[in-house]
């Protein structure tokens, strides 16, 4: 079962539109002027099963972001998740602090590349202070990117 640090309903800085935000417990990126230092322990949190998940996510029927933490760090335990929610015809948006690279490649945490294959759009790179931009949509520094993998 993934962890989870918090769930935001009807969120519009994750993406666009409406959306429900789960951030999950976990980050070694532990970026210099992270604004979610909470969720940087594996420990943060709760498990919560995919049924409450999907049941929470329903309840309001908004398109779903993953973020964190950094949900890459649980890319086996989110897959069922992520399955279930593409199956009922959710758009589903990923922040990680890995790059789209490091993610297919031999070293990326357990279940990442086959994660990526159900997510519509990720937020890629870490978060790097000297590179911060208000300006951005959807990206808190401009070294990150927005990938439509869709």
């Amino acid at each position: 079962m993934p962890r989870v640090s918090g769930i935001i309903d009807g969120t519009a800085v994750d993406g666009p539109g409406l959306r429900t935000s789960i951030y999950f417990s976990g980050c070694c990126h532990r970026c210099p002027g992270c604004h979610n230092p909470s969720t940087w322990d594996f420990e943060a949190g709760e498990e919560m099963s995919v049924d409450d998940i999907v049941e929470r996510v329903e309840e309001n029927g908004f398109n779903v972001t993953f973020s964190g933490g950094d949900p890459m760090y649980q890319a086996a335990e989110i897959l069922p998740l992520a399955k279930e929610l593409k199956s009922r015809g959710y758009n589903i948006w990923c922040y990680t602090g890995f790059t789209l690279e490091e993610l297919t490649t031999d070293a990326a945490p357990a279940g990442a590349a086959e994660l990526l294959e159900y997510i519509d759009t990720i937020v890629d790179g870490p978060y790097i202070e000297s590179l911060r931009d208000t300006d951005l949509r959807f990206r808190g520094s401009s070294n990150q990117r927005i990938i439509n993998l869709a």
